[in-house]
């Protein structure tokens, strides 16, 4: 005799996994007002990449985009492709201007898109 599962119980960790979609969205959410901000550490730290003046503002720009996205479930693919983009750049200037430790964080928040990937919707 089979058993059939409902949709809730065939995917009992999407909740889980929603919740961390929500989070890396609102870590988005809140570095692209920082970055839209300006601060001046933030710009000082532009700064010693050597990126163009005012580049902090498409940094922002691009990660409120992704927090967008990510908070809801019907683009939250683009927000995860956006964002993983977003991230992986971050951690390659970090890398470049040798500040190892920064890094690590970006390193972790790539390994939490992963189940961020699987929220829904299916």
């Amino acid at each position: 005799m089979a058993v059939e599962l409902t949709a809730e119980e065939s995917m009992p960790h999407e909740f889980v996994y929603t919740v961390i979609a929500q989070s890396i969205a609102a870590v988005f959410g809140l570095a692209g007002v920082i970055q839209l901000a300006g601060p001046a550490f933030v710009q000082r730290a532009y700064e010693r990449w050597e990126m163009p003046r005012k580049f902090y503002r498409v940094t922002g720009g691009l990660e409120l985009i992704a927090a967008l996205f990510l908070a809801n479930a019907e683009t939250r693919v683009w927000g995860i492709v956006l964002g993983v983009i977003v991230t992986f750049s971050a951690i390659v200037t970090l890398l470049k201007s040798e500040q190892y430790g920064w890094s690590v964080p970006g390193i972790l928040l790539l390994v939490a898109f992963v189940p961020a990937s699987l929220a829904g919707p299916f």
